[in-house]
């Protein structure tokens, strides 16, 4: 009688609510919230209808559930990199990675206002971060801003371009070597923009030049030991006026000392 039930066939694994969601996720995933219907998820689960509604209720209580577990996903990213300039952009990479793989679940929870809490876990990391670096107040809140912005405009122009019919011509044809691209004078140029984009890497290369150019502010002692004062001798008070001939008379030599790299 083992494996089996008293007059019925093989027992069955009893169902959780977790294989419920995650069922419904990947239906979701893959043809999006419309296309999820009670019945057809309780014939994925090989179940009775009635099992789905014990475990997750009806329908828009069991699409509820499913935002709320999409939120808790995008929130588990965990930051790599010896730097914190490393670690935002991995926290980016991730972040764009997970938008490309569920849009529908993410469709879902914008539809329901819950966009702002389920950015806020990779926006904290990002202030970990951008802490760590050096930076605090508004500096720190528009490199958090500035790293969001960037990863969710991207991911948006990515689908924009999946979804654009076919271009003719493309940019293969566009950027030829043997027609328009010479007038660009760089044959090399033409040649990679001619393949067309390689969206992991651009991404990857955008947004760590973001990084560099936020953290790289006067906001960050560490990194801008060569803007003071100090470090130019010719700048210092003592500079008499025949020394910079080029000065305009009545100019104070004092306020030049305190501006360096003005003219």
């Amino acid at each position: 009688m083992s494996g089996r039930a008293r007059g019925s066939g093989p027992v069955r694994p009893s169902l959780t609510r977790e294989q419920v969601l995650a069922t419904a996720a990947v239906l979701v995933k893959q043809h999006g919230p419309g296309a999820l219907t009670m019945r057809k998820l309780a014939a994925e689960l090989g179940t009775a209808v009635t099992s789905i509604y014990w475990h997750v209720g009806n329908r828009e209580s069991l699409l509820e559930a499913l935002v709320e577990r999409t939120v808790e996903e995008l929130g588990d990213l965990t930051p790599r990199g010896r730097t914190p300039a490393a670690r935002l952009v991995s926290v980016a990479r991730a972040l764009r990675r997970r938008l490309l793989d569920h849009p529908h679940l993410i469709a879902m929870v914008h539809e329901r206002g819950l966009t702002e809490r389920m950015f806020q876990p990779a926006a904290r990391a990002l202030v970990h971060e951008v802490h760590a670096a050096g930076l605090r107040g508004a500096p720190a809140a528009e490199a958090v801003r500035a790293v969001l912005f960037q990863t969710v405009g991207f991911v948006l122009v990515e689908r924009n371009r999946a979804r654009t019919p076919v271009q003719r011509p493309g940019e293969q044809e566009l950027w030829d070597v043997r027609g328009a691209g010479q007038s660009v004078h760089d044959p090399a140029l033409a040649r990679a923009l001619a393949r067309g984009p390689q969206p992991e890497k651009l991404f990857t290369v955008s947004v760590r030049a973001l990084v560099e150019g936020l953290l790289n502010t006067p906001s960050t002692p560490s990194r801008t030991p060569s803007r003071t004062p100090s470090s130019s001798p010719s700048r210092t008070p003592s500079s008499t006026p025949s020394s910079t001939p080029s000065r305009a008379p009545g100019t104070d030599s004092s306020a030049d000392s305190r501006t360096p790299g003005a003219s």
